[in-house]
């Protein structure tokens, strides 16, 4: 199997579960990126080929002999350049896809959307939902990434694409050690009283999940959303963070119309100024994510292929913290 993405939490998890399998992987990685968590790995059963993604000679021989590719890599950040969401999430998929069709053993290309792909809905959707571009850079790349993806289909490529929610857990950043960092400084703050649902889905959860699919005839040519079901909302995950990293929950606490305002004239600057160095403190898209309800049914795998959440949202809050808590001791 080839995995991309190996070098933060989806993608190494899988990796690392395949291979307890045990199973061959071979793992494409840009020179810089740091794969230390893999040096425990068998030798026998890990190939790692640096190279990009854009790169076609290397991901041709990354291919070569493969049965299944899971492509997990991917710009996932609320804040980015343009440039950098359309070589990682559009040109990446592309060309990965490209190498895919000409390996004729090839038994399945599982591809990592997202559920942002449905524009952030009111009311979360099913599969069948429209996809929908919400002028945010992130959710129009996974849209056209997707598109890709279809078209490859077309053109005789077995593939399977599933639309995480919010997957957190260990090496996890967005959802796991940026909130962390939030909550030490008191700067994390709620939208709407933190009462939307958050989606959650811990990593392991996610990998079994894309590993089940892969295997799964019925699965071929089908679209899955992926979340726990746990219905806990954004207050209840942020909380139960604080209290294992012993930090005091949220005190800010924006109505979703002046958060979005903030947000807003927090990305202005950074818009029109390119080279403005850092961040907004707040982004239109993380105040989406934090006000909307993320608890797209994920039934249909359930149905489909047996997709199970073995991992309790207790113990995957437990596994994060503990986790986050060794980062200090290093």
């Amino acid at each position: 199997s080839i995995v991309t993405g190996a070098s933060v939490s989806l993608g190494l998890r899988l990796a690392e579960m395949l291979m307890n399998a045990p199973e061959h992987v071979t793992v494409p990685a840009r020179s810089t990126y740091d794969l230390s968590h893999l040096s425990d790995s068998p030798p026998h059963l890990l190939r790692i080929v640096r190279g990009d993604l854009a790169d076609y000679e290397s991901l041709l021989g990354a291919v070569h002999g493969v049965t299944h590719i899971f492509h997990c890599a991917a710009a996932s950040t609320d804040w980015a350049t343009m440039e950098v969401y359309r070589d990682s999430n559009i040109r990446g998929t592309e060309m990965l896809l490209a190498t895919a069709l000409k390996e004729r053993g090839l038994q399945r290309f599982v591809h990592v959307s997202t559920t942002d792909v449905y524009g952030y809905p009111v009311i979360p959707c099913a599969e069948a939902g429209e996809l929908q571009d919400a002028g945010l850079p992130y959710n129009q790349t996974k849209i056209q990434a997707e598109q890709a993806v279809w078209r490859a289909s077309r053109e005789g490529l077995p593939v399977t694409v599933v639309r995480p929610a919010t997957i957190y857990g260990p090496r996890g950043k967005a959802f796991v050690t940026d909130i962390a960092e939030l909550l030490r400084h008191r700067q994390m703050a709620h939208i709407g009283g933190g009462r939307a649902t958050g989606g959650f889905l811990y990593v392991d959860n996610a990998a079994a999940a894309m590993i089940a699919a892969a295997q799964s005839t019925v699965a071929e040519g089908q679209v899955y959303n992926l979340s726990d079901g746990t219905r806990e909302t954004w207050k209840t995950y942020v909380a139960a963070l604080a209290k294992g990293l012993g930090c005091k929950p949220p005190w800010i606490d924006l109505p979703y119309g002046l958060a979005m305002a903030i947000a807003g004239t927090m990305e202005a600057p950074y818009r029109w100024i390119k080279a403005l160095p850092g961040r907004p403190m707040l982004t239109r898209h993380a105040v989406l994510l934090l006000a909307r309800d993320q608890e797209f049914p994920s039934g249909k795998a359930r149905a489909d292929f047996g997709f199970a959440s073995h991992v309790s949202f207790e113990e995957g809050i437990a596994r994060s913290v503990t986790w986050v808590k060794s980062l200090k001791r290093v």
